[in-house]
């Protein structure tokens, strides 16, 4: 019996030491569920954000509205456009061995103002043979020199026009030797 009491103590040591087997277990499995939990979160957010951001179909019908739109939008935009004579002019400064032949047309916006263009034609055409008459070469050999060509025809001519204005004006043939 001795021997029994003497293993007994010995088998009671390993038992002891198994005792902290559970704990390390617990903590283990309180951590693995701790990022299991995590990893299911993300997961879950993901698929949240997901289903927020928009789906390619709805893309594409977004933006095909928004080109029909600007499709539309450019032919309100753009107005009637009025076709000028040719103009032929000596430009300043030359004594009549520079000569400038220019074609433009007027864009308007409105049915109005067509009328009065049609009947304020002389005018216009007074009005444009001066302020290009009064150009040298220089002044409108870049292109910095014909928008400022254009806002000053632009600009002079609305002046006196009431029923309406003109947008824009456009150079359809600028020569000049």
């Amino acid at each position: 019996m001795a021997e029994k009491e003497a293993a007994a103590p010995e088998a009671a040591a390993p038992s002891g030491g198994s005792g902290q087997k559970p704990i390390l277990l617990i903590a283990l499995a309180v951590i693995n569920m701790l990022v299991v939990a995590g990893v299911g979160f993300m997961l879950y957010s993901g698929k949240k954000k997901e289903a927020a951001e928009p789906k390619i179909e709805q893309v594409i019908k977004g933006e095909a509205a928004a080109q029909h739109h600007e499709a539309t939008e450019e032919k309100e935009v753009m107005g009637k456009v009025v076709p000028l004579e040719k103009f032929i002019v000596n430009l300043a400064g030359s004594k009549g061995r520079k000569v400038a032949s220019v074609s433009m047309e007027l864009e308007v916006q409105g049915e109005h103002v067509l009328d009065e263009i049609e009947k304020r034609k002389p005018q216009i055409r007074d009005i444009i043979i001066i302020i290009l008459s009064s150009k040298t070469q220089e002044q409108v050999d870049t292109r910095e020199g014909k928008d400022n060509l254009r806002n000053e025809i632009k600009d002079t001519i609305n002046s006196f026009l009431v029923q309406g204005k003109i947008s824009n004006v456009f150079f359809t043939e600028f020569i000049y030797n």
